[in-house]
């Protein structure tokens, strides 16, 4: 709370006066906090409105990532198992065929490992395809979910231009009612981001679960898995805060007679 005075000396009629002039009043960051946690409680329906599209947005964006994860973790168990079984098979065939010539039995594995790097490549080309594919569906996911959130705030902020301007009336600063909409966009996209990546998570681990059993979960890189889901509830706030910038910047510059006046 700023304290300081200054004084200005205003010259009127046939004589000088002196008016004193105080700094306008700053509110600290914890009660901003709390009427924004409190503006978030009481407006729940409208918060719900807004926190769906960050929820189906990271959800996604979860679902896509930990698909990735969960499918290496599947390769990496299959290709295990086919070297065990590769081993096994050669040991087979070397107790079989010790008879046979050698120049037949070399060209038969040039031919196998011919098709089999012509497999991978295939295989290789595929996957990158699909990560192209995937990559351009999260892009518009999260595109139109900030979309979402910013038309759903611009709609909180027409809905609440009586209450800005008794705010802005009472003394509150434009800085202040900007702290106000974003904290209250930061608390949505938190918890809309946290609920999106629990059911993007749970969704590839029962779709996993049921393709390749609870086995899976051994060969899942967790590090690499938890990593995915921090940058994704990251991503949720910051988008959620971005997207709440132009509706706050224009809830702090209107005039508070007019918002008064505007009937909704």
């Amino acid at each position: 709370m700023m304290d300081v005075k200054r004084l200005a000396e205003i010259s009127g009629g046939g004589g000088r006066r002196a008016v004193q002039v105080q700094a306008q009043i700053s509110l600290p960051w914890s009660e901003a906090v709390r009427i924004s946690i409190k503006n978030v409680i009481l407006r729940l329906g409208r918060a719900a409105i807004t926190g769906t599209g960050i929820v189906l947005g990271i959800a996604f964006l979860t679902y896509v990532w930990s698909d990735a994860v969960f499918s290496d973790g599947v390769k990496r168990a299959a290709l295990e198992q086919e070297r065990i079984l590769a081993a096994a098979t050669e040991s087979v065939k070397g107790s079989a065929v010790e008879g046979q010539e050698s120049g037949a039995s070399a060209a038969e594995e040039a031919q196998e490992t011919k098709a089999k790097l012509s497999l991978q490549q295939q295989e290789a080309a595929a996957e990158e395809e699909r990560g192209a594919r995937r990559a351009w569906l999260v892009v518009m996911a999260l595109l139109v979910c900030g979309i979402g959130i910013t038309n759903s705030m611009l709609m909180s902020v027409t809905e609440r231009f009586q209450e800005i301007g008794t705010m802005k009336c009472l003394g509150a600063l434009d800085t202040f009612v900007v702290r106000l909409f974003l904290i209250e966009a930061a608390v949505i996209g938190c918890l809309g981001s946290f609920v999106g990546l629990v059911i993007g998570f749970l969704f590839v681990m029962f779709f996993y679960s049921i393709k390749a059993g609870f086995s899976v979960m051994a060969k899942v890189s967790w590090p690499q898995l938890l990593l995915y889901m921090l940058l994704a509830l990251l991503i949720g706030a910051a988008l959620s805060l971005i997207s709440a910038i132009p509706p706050a910047v224009r809830a702090s510059r209107m005039p508070p007679a007019a918002a008064l006046r505007t009937e909704i």
